[in-house]
């Protein structure tokens, strides 16, 4: 079954489109410029990572954070990569990087959360 396309969806989507780092609720609803209530856009965002529009990206510091997989798509990172959250600008940004690793025998990874902690290489040329 088709989805229908609402007003609220393309506002969110459009604030999600206008950068290349991975945005918590909190940043998009603050972009936002129609009255959405925090629910809808909660549902909305979930609508979009079961559709393949977005992904989520649980971080260390607890918050959910929504990247549009059309950027992942074009740097043809894979389903499974790393993202790296800055300490010092609080983004979030997809890392071109296949995630590596082993487990012990017996166990199968279906999907990988990874995020990297420290500071990003604008925030880094900053401090120089």
């Amino acid at each position: 079954m088709k989805r229908r396309n609402t007003a609220s969806q393309e506002v969110v989507l459009n604030v999600l489109n206008s950068t290349k780092k991975a945005m918590s609720h909190d940043a998009i609803e603050k972009k936002i410029n129609i009255a959405i209530d925090r629910a809808t856009i909660y549902r909305i965002l979930n609508r979009f990572c079961d559709d393949g529009i977005v992904h989520k990206i649980i971080a260390d510091d607890g918050k959910q954070y929504f990247a549009v997989c059309m950027k992942c798509d074009e740097n043809k990172l894979p389903n499974n990569h790393f993202h790296f959250r800055c300490t010092h600008c609080d983004t979030i940004e997809c890392l071109p990087s296949v995630v590596n690793f082993s487990l012990p025998e017996n166990y199968q990874v279906e999907k990988v959360n990874c995020v990297l902690v420290g500071t990003c290489k604008e925030c880094f040329n900053e401090m120089e």
